[in-house]
């Protein structure tokens, strides 16, 4: 049992990297044609001169963005669960499944007159096309204002308008101020990790305006925005409000809640007593995605954090 938690736990933890090589603040455009490398970050956007018209996506969430930006610009993309049912890419061909490396003659045979990557992730891939002379640019999305910025650059470069879209994000807030609850996120449960607010989902939290016990923490995790807690620590925070991440291998939320029952600590903290214990889904809270995991989440969290103790 422990055997199975603990390699659960490390597959999460390399899960979570990944989404980190996939989020922050800064967009970084590089193409050949150009011989420019240019930097895009939220003060200032400078991108390949021209709309795209042929655009390789390899992260789910740039696919998922240009998709409804325009659909006609999409030409390839990588596999992801979060398209599975998806009619708006039946036909778009993949250049990858999972988490491995995109094929590149699958790419290049796409004739692609830009390629979206995920930095940290698709550094190398990326490299390969631009001596082949195909621009590209990489992606980070760590917080809100990023995803806006990212949407507003994709936009760009394939002359769109982005604003519906940022309308649309705009209903996922609260409309406004609620009460804030201490809020623990909890990742993993061997080691006990949690978003601090250097993340998407520390920064999520945030937006709901949830008093995240780690978001001020730091310590030496190896995932950037993420630290480790001991029980003393959680105990010692007491949140009123627990939110659990089912990790993206699919462990039902029946396994991970009796897994936690067993832990001393659990049945001691307000959240455990007030029945304020709550399941997300890996993606949209720690990995944003897709517009829809997005969504999805916030809802999820106005349901957490919009009901009152004790329900």
């Amino acid at each position: 049992m422990h055997r199975r938690w603990f390699l659960s736990a490390l597959a999460l933890l390399m899960s979570i990297f990944l989404a980190a090589c996939t989020t922050v603040n800064t967009q970084q455009p590089q193409t050949k044609i150009t011989s420019t490398t240019e930097r895009i970050n939220t003060n200032s956007q400078q991108l390949p001169k021209g709309s795209a018209e042929r655009v390789v996506a390899l992260s789910s969430l740039s696919a998922d963005i240009i998709s409804r930006l325009d659909q006609t610009k999409i030409v390839g993309i990588t596999g992801s669960k979060l398209f599975k049912n998806d009619s708006r890419f039946n036909d778009i061909p993949r250049v990858s499944e999972g988490q491995s490396p995109p094929n590149l003659e699958k790419v290049v045979a796409l004739k692609p007159d830009l390629v979206i990557g995920a930095e940290g992730f698709s550094n190398i891939p990326i490299q390969k096309l631009q001596q082949l002379g195909i621009p590209t640019f990489l992606t980070k999305v760590n917080n809100w204002e990023s995803l806006e910025e990212l949407t507003k650059t994709l936009a760009k470069s394939i002359d769109a308008d982005p604003q519906p879209l940022l309308n649309r994000y705009k209903t996922f807030l609260p409309e406004k101020p609620i009460q804030g609850f201490s809020t623990l996120a909890l990742v993993s449960r061997q080691p006990i990790l949690a978003p601090n607010k250097n993340s998407w989902a520390g920064d999520l939290l945030a937006k709901f305006q949830a008093k995240n016990i780690a978001a001020d923490l730091q310590g030496k995790s190896p995932v950037g925005g993420y630290v480790t807690l001991s029980a003393e620590k959680v105990l010692e925070a007491n949140p009123e409000v627990i939110i659990l991440v089912n990790p993206p291998q699919g462990n039902s939320e029946v396994a991970l809640l009796d897994s936690l029952k067993k832990e001393a600590f659990w049945q001691q903290l307000q959240a455990t007593k007030n029945n304020r214990v709550y399941v997300f889904d890996y993606y949209g809270l720690v990995n944003p995605g897709s517009i829809n995991a997005i969504e999805k989440a916030c809802q999820q969290l106005k349901q957490a954090l919009f009901a009152p103790q004790g329900t």
